[in-house]
């Protein structure tokens, strides 16, 4: 016959000692005034739990807002950028400035810039 308890019945009380020394202690500090140290602790993790989450949700917004996909004016290489930043494209190394959500060159004032239009000789027979 089996003489040990049923697992079910058991509890052991080491795991719960620990518990109650940690509440006996809580209990004695708050009945002695110290109740504002248990409250900055707790507000302390509270807020060392919260502020990765909030961090991580401010840096997506602002990437979001910030972050921009054009392509190169010169050679049509497409790449992102910061918006309102100067870059340098990564392909043919032209340095571009982003307005408005697109790549513009960035060229000295006073420069017209032009495209060149290659126009094939024809001869007409008279």
């Amino acid at each position: 016959m089996n003489q040990e308890r049923p697992k079910i019945l058991k509890f052991n009380f080491s795991k719960v000692s620990n518990w109650l020394i940690i509440l006996a202690v809580l209990w004695l500090l708050t009945s002695i005034g110290l109740g504002w140290l248990i409250n900055s602790i707790i507000i302390l993790i509270g807020i060392l739990l919260l502020l990765p989450i909030v961090l991580f949700v401010g840096a997506q917004w602002w990437l979001s807002r910030n972050i921009i996909q054009d392509e190169c004016p010169v050679c049509g290489f497409e790449f992102t950028a910061l918006n309102q930043t100067q870059c340098q494209c990564p392909n043919c190394g032209e340095p571009l400035q982003v307005e408005q959500g697109h790549f513009s060159r960035l060229t000295p004032p006073g420069t017209i810039d032009i495209k060149a239009v290659d126009i094939s000789a024809q001869t007409l027979d008279d």
